[in-house]
């Protein structure tokens, strides 16, 4: 992470001295507290940009007793840029947790802090964190969050898509036959769906879900709150297309709209039409395609109707 310059921040008057004296004391005891309670603590670090931290979990961090870190040499960059001392790190990843485990538990009964971060954004999403917490819930053992930079939320936040529900999918199966199968499962729910991609399989996975989908509306983020942030917002067939053969770096969130609600008022004598239509320019291959991609429907329906239309 590339440490950024602080912006000036502003003096306040004489008129503001009693407001932030009432403030100052109430953050001393909030801080307090959280510097006297022992348990685990799951903190969300930046996802790019090294000052997206709250001060909350800067707190935490320079407290804890043990930090337990995804990469002890990321999670290490971060304390460095802003002050704190790395040598309470240890890691804590997918090859080892089951290992460390049981002696995380014996640290947090011993009454220490325990601070859970990952690389980047909030714990628990595509890390062996959530075992760790389940733990605590069935021992008794304190444990809360302090949130923060989440990539998946940023990313639905600048795609423009509805976001009043949306499915997070994680990442999708490397193959294109089993990516297929996974999308085929959730192409009937009616939410923008979100998913983490590798930017080499970038143009191969937006190919399938415009194949699979429908030619929805989607967004490809990348490099999200960094020197080259970049969202591109276009429909499905478009996107892929346009990263059929292109060179991707950094880090890829795909978003994609929810299917066309006009999509389930196509009535039968409507599919008759835009078939016959379809038919008598095309194959009933590409005419199956073309509908299917208009109306959302199921492929298999849509191409039963169009053998018995072609008879």
């Amino acid at each position: 992470m590339a440490k950024d310059k602080h912006a000036d921040l502003e003096t306040s008057g004489p008129q503001d001295n009693q407001e932030n004296n009432q403030f100052a004391q109430e953050s001393t005891l909030s801080t307090q507290q959280s510097k006297g309670t022992a348990g685990l603590y799951i903190v969300a670090t930046p996802i790019g940009n090294a000052q997206d931290i709250t001060l909350r979990a800067l707190e935490l961090l320079k407290t804890a007793d043990t930090i337990l870190c995804e990469d002890t040499r990321v999670t290490g960059k971060l304390l460095m840029i802003h002050g704190i001392s790395k040598k309470k790190c240890i890691a804590y990843h997918e090859h080892n947790a089951e290992k460390m485990r049981p002696k995380v538990l014996e640290k947090l009964q011993g009454g220490e802090t325990v601070v859970l971060v990952s690389d980047a954004g909030t714990p628990l999403i595509n890390d062996p964190g959530y075992k760790l917490v389940r733990d605590c819930a069935e021992l008794g053992l304190p444990y809360t969050s302090a949130p923060g930079a989440s990539s998946v939320i940023t990313a639905m936040v600048l795609s423009g898509l509805p976001s009043d529900r949306f499915l997070y999918l994680g990442f999708l199966p490397n193959k294109t036959a089993a990516r297929k199968k996974a999308l085929e499962e959730i192409k009937a729910v009616r939410a923008t769906l979100i998913t983490l991609e590798s930017p080499r399989r970038v143009g191969a996975c937006l190919a399938d879900m415009a194949e699979v989908l429908g030619n929805r509306e989607a967004a490809v983020t990348r490099e999200l709150t960094k020197r080259f942030e970049e969202v591109r917002r276009a429909p499905l067939t478009e996107l892929a297309e346009s990263y059929k053969d292109a060179e991707v770096r950094g880090e890829v969130v795909l978003v994609i709209g929810p299917p066309d609600d006009s999509a389930s008022e196509t009535s039968a004598e409507d599919l008759d039409a835009l078939l016959e239509n379809a038919l008598s320019r095309l194959s009933v291959r590409d005419a199956v395609a073309e509908v299917v991609d208009a109306t959302g429907l199921k492929k298999r329906m849509v191409y039963n109707r169009a053998l018995e239309l072609s008879k």
